[in-house]
């Protein structure tokens, strides 16, 4: 089908490109302590993009119907001016993303994951009342070209979440977690290890001073409050529009020496990993921060031809939209010291786990302010109980400047941010009441 449909744009396309994606997953959800519902989806998607007279053009479709060579062809009319041409070539590769083994995990295996979790949670603090979902899919990609590009791969990935709720009186605790592989996940030991942790260090309430304190940001707080202008800031496109303030600071330092970040599609089993992105273009490790210093950004085909660079093999598509540069799994490099040896010298401090709504600020200028949803209290280095009706603003390029503190053992957070905690010197606190 792919091959008529590229021969088709051909007749009239200076260069053509068919992406087609099909997708099967599986999910088991649980609400309130109890599975709600099994659910089995596929879906298929097949997007031509084509060039014609320097311009070009997009069109997609999820069902098969439709034209699409008539679409993209009318599109590119209208379209942007190109800067790029589509790989002649695209390299195997024997990067490990797919694990059969996932596929072949039944749905009586996935209730009993989620039945689990919740267990031991419940064992622990009988009044929890949770939601989980354990889901397990595969993603099969093929791509080929008008200039002779074409390959194909298939992904397996498996995720369990779970987010318990703890009602006292007026008093409302949110906990939870989340794991994903590209194998199936079958032991929850470390999730509910973690989900429990919080639970613990969430027994007793403590009151939070205002004011400049020093805040130690867990891996899941690195993601509420830097994830998003992280990813704009080494964002191709963003960087081309000079809305990113790192724009012209490649070569300079714009945060402390002890702070490295690089991107890579490349590691075995994670489940943004991918042997080439979804232009064709092969994975690779980008480096975008060394020692504090702008070490590059993210490009898909069009952005490098724009910026005068070469594609970082950062191309990634969203229903609806042609590719764009994105972060496959962001890795901030390790210090020395652990969250619980940062914590013992603090005399006073806050230990942020999950903050709610921090990108409602000027994000593209690296701005956070959230409530923390769940975070505790640090007095005479130990955590002392839960702080309420807190919220703490700051800004990441101010943040990851001097004084900060890199701490040891990352983990990943959401599948695709590999980080560490991270202890900022200073930060603004304010509380309610």
């Amino acid at each position: 089908m792919i091959e008529s449909l590229l021969s088709r744009a051909k007749r009239e396309a200076q260069e053509a490109e068919v992406y087609e994606a099909t997708l099967e997953e599986t999910t088991a959800a649980f609400e309130t302590n109890r599975l709600k519902h099994l659910q089995t989806r596929s879906s298929h998607l097949l997007a031509l993009r084509v060039v014609k007279d320097g311009h070009t053009g997009h069109a997609l479709t999820m069902g098969g119907k439709g034209d699409l060579a008539a679409r993209a062809l009318e599109a590119s009319r209208f379209g942007p001016p190109t800067h790029f041409h589509f790989p002649q070539s695209i390299a195997s590769s024997s990067l490990p993303v797919y694990d059969p083994d996932g596929e072949r995990m039944g749905l009586e295996a996935m209730v009993g994951v989620g039945e689990e979790v919740i267990g031991r949670l419940l064992n622990h603090t009988p009044g929890l009342q949770c939601n989980a979902r354990v889901v397990r899919g595969s993603l099969h990609i093929r791509l080929l070209n008008s200039l002779g590009g074409e390959a194909s791969y298939r992904k397996s990935y498996s995720g369990v979440e779970v987010e318990g709720v703890l009602v006292r009186g007026t008093d409302m605790l949110f906990v939870g977690d989340s794991w994903s592989s590209c194998h199936p996940i079958k032991d929850i030991s470390a999730l509910a290890g973690e989900v429990i942790r919080q639970l613990e260090w969430a027994r007793q309430l403590a009151p939070c001073p205002r004011g400049p304190l020093p805040v130690i940001l867990s891996p899941r707080g690195v993601l509420s409050a830097f994830s998003q202008p992280l990813n704009l800031a080494f964002n191709g496109r963003v960087v081309l529009q000079g809305a990113s303030p790192l724009a012209q600071m490649r070569g300079e330092r714009a945060f402390s020496p002890a702070f490295d970040l690089w991107d890579d599609a490349t590691l075995p089993f994670q489940p943004h990993s991918r042997p080439w992105d979804d232009e064709g273009v092969p994975s690779r490790r980008v480096p975008l921060v060394e020692k504090g210093v702008v070490a590059g950004f993210l490009y898909d085909l069009q952005t490098a031809g724009q910026a005068g660079a070469e594609s970082t093999g950062s191309a990634t598509r969203s229903l609806g939209a042609p590719p764009s540069p994105s972060p496959s799994s962001l890795i901030i490099g390790e210090g020395t010291r652990t969250m619980e040896e940062m914590t013992k010298d603090l005399r006073e401090g806050l230990l942020v786990e999950q903050l709610l709504g921090a990108e409602q600020g000027n994000v593209l200028g690296g701005d956070f302010s959230g409530n923390v949803l769940l975070g505790y209290k640090i007095e005479g280095g130990e955590v002392v109980g839960r702080v309420k009706d807190t919220m703490v603003s700051g800004n990441m390029y101010s943040c990851l400047k001097e004084g900060v503190e890199v701490g040891r053992g990352a983990r990943w957070v959401d599948g695709a941010l590999y980080t560490p905690p991270i202890l900022l010197p200073s930060l603004s606190v304010s509380t309610r009441g």
